[in-house]
């Protein structure tokens, strides 16, 4: 039910990556700059939604590939 609701809205699953990518690169530069203090949560955190998130993004785009080639699929269907 989930997978389907994702694939159906690839667009979503997309911006989720980005945020979650850009949250990955962010927190080690306020990590470097000493603002946010360096912890084994936080390097753990932003590596993975750095991970997740370029996950989520290979998926995003797999989906969105899937959901037009369907959407392709029903237009040439009648002609």
């Amino acid at each position: 039910m989930l997978r389907d609701w994702l694939f159906e809205h690839p667009r979503l699953l997309f911006s989720i990556a980005v945020l979650l990518m850009v949250f990955g690169a962010v927190m080690p530069f306020l990590m470097v700059i000493k603002l946010v203090e360096s912890t084994f949560f936080w390097n753990f955190l932003s590596y993975g939604s750095s991970t997740l998130g370029l996950l989520l993004g290979v998926v995003a785009v797999a989906a969105s590939r899937i959901k037009q080639k369907r959407k392709d699929d029903n237009v040439s269907q009648y002609k």
